[in-house]
Formats: C-alpha cells, sequence, structure tokens
C-alpha cells in the first residue's frame, strides 16, 4: 500500500484505537471490578505500579529506534540498518538484565513496604504477579524493538489493527477466567502469555514481511552516544509521568492497604480517559505546528493557532468536565457499585487542575519543534518531587483524596502557573489573550452548570435518572448557550462541516 494511503488509514485507525480502547475500558472495567473485589482489584493496580516504575529503564530509547531507521533507510544504508538493529537488542537485552536485577529486590523485600497494609496472603500473591510482570517486562525490552521497527518502516496500518484485536481479545479472554474464580493472578497471566503471542506476531511481520536483518558486528559508540542525548528529555518525561500516575498507588498501598489503592485506581482511570479526549483533539494539529515553526513563522500566529485549538479543547472537556460534576457521583455509584465513593472527589481534585495543561498541550509541540523542552522537562521533576513530598502526610490523613489533593496542587503550580510564564516570557505565546479567550467561553459554562444546579434544587433526583434526566438538560441548555454566546464563526463551521459532509454524500447516494 502505498505511503500516503498508510498515512491517511493509519491516521483514522489511530482514532479507531482510541474508541474501542475507551469503550472496552468503560465497559469491561465495572464487570471486572465486581468479579475481582476492592482488594483484588487494589493488589492488581498495586503491582502494576511497581512494576511500571521498572519501565522506565528503557531511558526514552524506543522513539531512537524509529528516528534512526528512518534516518538510515532514506540514506538506503541497509548495513548501518541492520547494524542498528543489532545495537538496539544488545542494549535492550542489557536492559532486561537489569530489570530482572532490580524487579528480584522489589519482590524478596515486598515486606519493607507493605508489611504494614497488606495481609500475609496479599503479600505471597503481590509477589507472585510481580515476579511474572518483572518476566513481562524483561522479554519486552529486547523484543519491543520490533514494534518500532514496522513503525519506523512506515507501516502504519498493520500495528494499529494489532492494537485494535488486542484490545478486543483482552476482556475476552478475562472475563470468563473470571467469572471461573480466577483473580488478579489469573489476569497477570494472562497478560503475559498475550504479550508473548504479539511480539511473536511482530517478529514475524519484520522478519518474513518487511524482510529486515540483524546484524552484530560492532557497537557505533558514537552514535549510541547521540541516541542517549537525544532520549534524555524522553528519559525525564517517563519519570514525571510514572510519579504523577503511578506513585500514589504505591503510597496508599504501603500507608493504607489494596482497598484505598482500589478505589484511587477507579478515579484514576476516570482521568485517564479524559486526557484521551484532549490527546485526540491535538494530534490533528501537530503536523501543522511543526511545519509553522519550521518555517519560522510569526509569534503572533503561533499564538493564534494556540489559542484556537485551546478554543476547540476547553468546548470540549468543559462539557465532559461539568457533566461529571453533575453527575459524577451516581455514576461512580453504578458503574464501580459500592465502595468507591470518594474516587468522586479523588477525580475532580486532578480533573479540574488538570485541564488547563490540556487545552494547552499543544505547547508542548512547539516546545520540542523550537528545542526549548528542558526547561518544561526539569520543572516538572522538581514539581513531581514535591508532589511525593506532599502525597505521604497527606495520604495519612485524607487516603486517597490526600493524595489527588498533593497532586492537583502540583499541577497548578507546575502545569499551569509555571508553565504559563514560561510561554508568554520565553515562547512569547500571548498567554494573556489567551485566558481571556477562555473566559469569554467560561460564561455559557457557567451558566448552564448554574442553570442545572437550580433545577435540581427544586427536583432533586438520584441514581441512573439522575444520570439520564440531569445530563440530558444538560446537554440541552449547555449546545445553545455555548453556540450563541461562545462559539466563533471557524468554531461553528468546524462542528458544521461533518454534517454537511454526510448529507452530501447522501444526495449522491440517491
Amino acid at each position: 500500500m502505498k505511503k500516503m494511503n498508510q498515512l491517511k488509514v493509519g491516521a483514522a485507525l489511530s482514532y479507531v484505537s482510541l474508541a474501542v480502547g475507551n469503550i472496552i475500558g468503560i465497559l469491561y472495567t465495572p464487570i471486572m471490578l465486581r468479579l475481582l473485589g476492592q482488594s483484588e482489584y487494589g493488589l492488581y493496580n498495586l503491582s502494576n505500579s511497581i512494576i511500571g516504575y521498572l519501565g522506565v529503564l528503557d531511558f526514552g530509547i524506543g522513539n531512537a529506534v524509529i528516528r534512526y531507521t528512518a534516518k538510515y533507510k532514506a540514506l538506503e544504508d541497509r548495513e548501518s540498518e541492520s547494524n542498528l538493529y543489532g545495537m538496539f537488542i544488545i542494549i535492550y537485552s542489557i536492559l532486561a538484565v537489569l530489570v530482572i536485577i532490580a524487579g528480584s529486590f522489589f519482590v524478596m523485600n515486598t515486606h519493607l513496604f507493605f508489611s504494614s497494609s497488606l495481609t500475609a496472603t496479599e503479600m505471597r500473591r503481590i509477589q507472585l504477579m510481580m515476579a511474572l510482570m518483572i518476566f513481562n517486562l524483561a522479554i519486552s525490552f529486547p523484543f519491543g524493538i520490533f514494534g518500532a521497527i514496522i513503525t519506523a518502516h512506515e507501516k502504519f496500518i498493520f500495528p494499529k489493527i494489532v492494537a485494535i484485536i488486542r484490545q478486543i481479545l483482552n476482556p475476552f479472554i478475562m472475563i470468563p477466567l473470571l467469572l471461573l474464580g480466577y483473580k488478579s493472578l489469573g489476569m497477570t497471566v494472562v497478560t503475559t502469555c498475550l504479550n508473548l503471542l504479539f511480539i511473536w506476531v511482530n517478529c514475524y511481520y519484520c522478519f518474513k514481511i518487511l524482510k529486515i536483518k540483524v546484524k552484530f558486528k560492532k557497537m557505533d559508540f558514537s552514535l549510541l552516544k547521540e541516541i542517549v542525548g537525544y532520549s534524555s528529555f524522553i528519559f525525564l518525561n517517563m519519570i514525571v509521568d510514572k510519579i504523577y500516575w503511578s506513585t500514589d498507588q504505591f503510597i496508599l498501598g504501603s500507608i493504607r492497604g489494596t482497598v484505598a489503592v482500589a478505589v484511587y485506581s477507579v478515579g484514576s482511570t476516570l482521568n485517564q480517559y479524559y486526557m484521551n479526549f484532549s490527546t485526540a483533539i491535538s494530534g490533528v494539529f501537530l503536523p501543522k505546528v511543526t511545519k509553522m515553526v519550521t518555517k519560522n513563522v510569526t509569534n503572533e500566529e503561533l499564538s493564534n493557532l494556540f489559542i484556537r485549538t485551546g478554543r476547540i479543547q476547553f468546548i470540549i472537556l468543559s462539557y465532559i468536565l461539568c457533566g461529571f460534576i453533575l453527575v459524577g457521583q451516581d455514576f461512580i455509584s453504578f458503574w464501580a457499585g459500592e465502595g468507591y465513593e470518594q474516587a468522586y472527589w479523588i477525580v475532580l481534585l486532578v480533573m479540574i487542575p488538570l485541564t488547563v495543561p490540556l487545552i494547552q498541550n499543544l505547547g508542548l509541540t512547539i516546545l520540542q519543534a523550537k528545542n526549548m523542552h528542558q526547561f518544561r522537562s526539569n520543572i516538572y521533576i522538581i514539581i513531581a518531587i514535591l508532589n511525593i513530598i506532599a502525597s505521604i502526610p497527606l495520604a495519612k490523613i485524607y487516603g486517597g483524596v490526600g493524595c489527588a489533593l498533593a497532586t492537583g496542587i502540583s499541577m497548578i503550580i507546575g502545569n499551569i502557573i509555571i508553565i504559563n510564564i514560561y510561554y508568554y516570557k520565553k515562547i512569547h505565546i500571548d498567554i494573556p489573550r489567551f485566558w481571556l479567550e477562555i473566559a469569554k467561553l467560561s460564561i455559557p459554562v457557567l451558566l448552564s452548570i448554574g442553570g442545572v444546579f437550580l433545577i435540581n434544587k427544586f427536583n432533586p433526583l438520584s441514581g441512573v435518572i439522575n444520570i439520564l434526566v440531569t445530563g440530558t438538560i444538560f446537554t440541552i441548555i449547555f449546545a445553545p448557550l455555548m453556540w450563541l454566546l461562545g462559539m466563533n464563526s471557524s468554531e461553528k463551521q468546524l462542528f458544521i462541516a461533518p454534517i454537511k459532509t454526510i448529507r452530501k454524500n447522501r444526495r449522491e447516494v440517491v
């Protein structure tokens, strides 16, 4: 298939994969929660969060596989390309050994972290799960490069289809096992088996379809030094990501136990879905930003795109956020079941400040295109460490809500205040105009949520009825107010265009 078709179909499949992943997650998670129970679900997420730290031993080198493969392909240097693969396999094999050593330390010393919060049975189970996950991760390191090689060869369709199949296959295998009584340990075994299967699929595609060759003739240390430099900022971002989204489970597991981890994990899952919406929107603009920066466009033009993207994201995310504020408590009770009530406050304490970096995530692309991302990475590392320091005492007092509060405050300081000053002073994005535009859009948002609160005061509802009725009323109020008071002509056209296309296609068919 031609390169352009690969790009177009691959991009379309990315959105299909995102939609399938979110839909399956929303449908599968409540089934899993009820079949596992709070303690087992917490244990499973706790072991995942611990082993997740070992994933940073990738050091961000995975992206380098794609970049340097593409470089040698462009030069048509097959010999260097083959040696490159051999070098990466050697590097990743060494890293896999490090994973096994570090992971073994965790397994053998689990009691040092969780003796006061886990039972003896839970301790044995988490050690078994961690051992399996360590094996899974260690195998993934040297063989994981084959997935990157497929992408580097601009074969975008195959990996997306494989990802969709994996997403669909997972619950179809897991649910019968859970019904048969296999708990978190059984899920870990299945995950490991699926990982081995898809590693084999990628290897087969690389050797049989792409006809790649792997050679171990020489180690290019000058190239290795270049790769380490390229990967360093990615490594920093990986560390920050793990601290923000995995450390709270570890802290809660050592202080409060598996039930607290389970409740926090439900909130974390919902926030992940929220982030996915923003990523899907901003992804459309990434190629355009790169071209603009390459052409040295004015700061005003970059600011205009930054504001335009932020407004579109705010329209969609404010609808989701306000909808969750209104019906989130009943939704969590219906979706997750009893015992997860605290998850509502955990979600809000993170979701509200998280909205700002999500509507500004085009700024990261601008920083990367201008090669000015180092300051952001350094600041985020410092703020993430402060987040850990604050989370420990707050977790002892308030449990999961305390951890979420620490994360929310960290985001306000680092992801909002400091980074907005940096965008304005160093990148010269018109941040005051951005916030003025967001303030204008906030008027219909506040009117909508205020109107629904007023209606609910005189006619209080609860349960599924509240989710359906309040959600419908909010939509009926929000949509016209945002259309009339918030959206500009360009944004209205963006929403109308798909409808016009569908109508046009129907007329052509008739």
